[in-house]
C-alpha cells in the first residue's frame, strides 16, 4: 500500500503504509530513542504529533502488556525506516502493525528517516500529513499552511473525572495534563494514596482531598494553552503543600511563578539526553519529550532557582522554589531509559512530604 508524507513546505516522502489506512495530519517531530517505541506511541504527550523514529528498525521485540503509558494513544502517526513484521521476545503478544491497526494510527515506512530528521533539525518542526499516494499534494500543502496547530491537546488527553488508586501511605493528588502510567506506578510503589484529577481542577477542590503532596504531570503542547493551571498552582503553594512538576508540569510551575516559556526549534525527544545537576555537578542520562522550554533569562526576579541544565544546549531542566516546598524537572524521572539515574527524584518528593508533615505537626503542637 503506497503512502506519502507531505510537509507544509511542499516536501514529499514516498513509502509503504502500515497500521491504519486513514489520512492523518499533525506536527512532525523526531525521537532518537533506540528502544521504547511502545511507550512513545502510548505517551499522551505526543497528542497531535506524527513521530519519526530515527533508529533504523522498529518493532523487533513486538508489543507487550507491560509497556503502555496510556490505554488510548493520542499520537497522530508513526514514521519508521523499517517496521519489523516478525518480532522476537518472550513477552511479545503481537506486532507493531497490529497495534497501529487496533488503535487506528497510520504508519509510514520505507522512507529516508535520516533526511527527514535533518530537515526538521534545520527548519524546525513542521506540520505534515500521512496520506494516500494518489492524494492531491498541492491541496494538502495549502491545507497544512492554512490550518493552525490545535490548542486543546491537554483537554483531550486529561481524565474527565477524578479517580482513586487507594494505598496506605501519603496522599498525592496528581493533576492530569496527560499523565503517563509510569508516574502513577512510581507513586504506588512508594505506597502513596493517589487521587488523579482533571487538568482544570481548582485549588479549592484539591484542598478538599486533604493532600500531603501535589504532582503536576507531563502533557502535550504549549503550557500557555492551560492558563487555568496557574492560579491553582499559586494557591497550592500558599498552603505550603509540597509540589513536584514533571515536563509540562514543570513549565506550568515556572509560568505560575512569573517566568516565561518559549518553543524550541525541534524539541527534545529521546532517551539519551544528559542533564547536569548544578548543585552536585552530577550528569544524569534522561528520557525527554517536550517542544517548549522555560526561558532562563525570565527566572530573574522570581522566587525560582535554576537547579538543572541540559548538557547539549544549556536549556532549563530543573527548578526549585527558594522558599516553598516545591521543585520541578523538564525530563521524565519515571521513564528509566536503561539507567535509573533520575528515579530518586520521587524519593526527594517523598522526603519533602514527610518533612513538611512533621514540621506542620510540630507547629500545631506548639500553637
Amino acid at each position: 500500500m503506497k503512502r506519502i508524507l507531505v510537509l507544509e513546505d511542499g516536501t514529499v516522502f514516498h513509502g509503504e503504509g502500515f497500521g491504519s489506512a486513514i489520512d492523518q495530519e499533525g506536527e512532525v517531530v523526531f525521537n532518537t530513542g533506540m528502544t521504547g517505541y511502545q511507550e512513545i506511541l502510548s505517551d499522551p504527550s505526543y497528542c497531535g504529533q506524527i513521530v519519526t523514529l530515527t533508529y533504523p528498525m522498529i518493532g523487533n521485540y513486538g508489543v507487550n502488556r507491560q509497556d503502555f503509558e496510556s490505554i488510548s494513544p493520542a499520537v497522530h502517526g508513526l514514521i519508521v525506516n523499517e517496521a519489523c513484521s516478525m518480532p522476537s521476545h518472550y513477552q511479545s503478544l503481537g506486532t507493531l502493525d497490529e497495534l497501529l491497526k487496533a488503535k487506528n494510527i497510520p504508519g509510514l515506512m520505507g522512507i529516508d528517516t535520516r533526511k527527514l530528521t535533518r530537515l526538521i533539525r534545520k527548519h524546525g518542526t513542521l506540520k505534515g500529513k500521512i496520506a494516500s499516494a494518489e492524494a492531491d499534494i498541492a491541496a494538502i500543502v495549502e491545507e497544512l499552511k492554512s490550518a493552525p496547530l490545535k490548542t486543546d491537546h491537554v483537554q483531550s488527553v486529561s481524565t474527565k473525572t477524578p479517580y482513586h488508586l487507594p494505598n496506605t501511605g501519603r496522599r498525592v493528588v496528581v493533576v492530569d495534563y496527560g499523565a503517563k502510567s509510569g508516574i502513577l506506578r512510581e507513586l504506588s510503589q512508594r505506597s502513596c494514596d493517589v487521587v488523579v484529577v482533571p487538568y482544570n481542577t481548582t485549588a479549592k477542590e484539591i484542598l478538599l482531598l486533604n493532600p500531603d503532596g501535589i504532582l503536576l504531570s507531563n502533557g502535550p503542547g504549549d503550557p500557555k494553552d492551560v492558563p487555568e493551571a496557574l492560579h491553582m498552582i499559586t494557591s497550592i503553594l500558599e498552603e505550603e503543600i509540597p509540589l513536584f512538576g514533571i515536563c509540562l508540569g514543570h513549565q506550568l510551575f515556572a509560568l505560575a511563578m512569573g517566568a516565561n516559556t518559549e518553543k524550541l526549534k525541534f524539541g527534545h525527544r529521546g532517551s539519551n539526553h544528559p542533564v547536569k545537576d548544578l548543585q552536585t555537578g552530577k550528569i544524569t542520562m534522561t528520557a525527554q519529550n517536550h517542544g517548549y522550554t522555560v526561558s532562563p533569562e525570565t527566572l530573574a526576579g522570581t522566587e525560582l532557582r535554576l537547579t538543572h541544565t541540559a548538557v547539549n544546549d544549556g536549556t532549563v531542566e530543573g527548578l526549585g522554589h527558594k522558599v516553598k516546598p516545591a521543585f520541578s524537572v523538564q525530563y521524565h524521572p519515571e521513564a528509566s531509559p536503561g539507567p535509573m539515574d533520575a528515579n530518586p527524584l520521587f524519593e526527594k518528593f517523598m522526603n519533602m512530604m514527610k518533612t513538611t508533615k512533621e514540621e506542620g505537626k510540630e507547629i500545631c503542637l506548639n500553637a
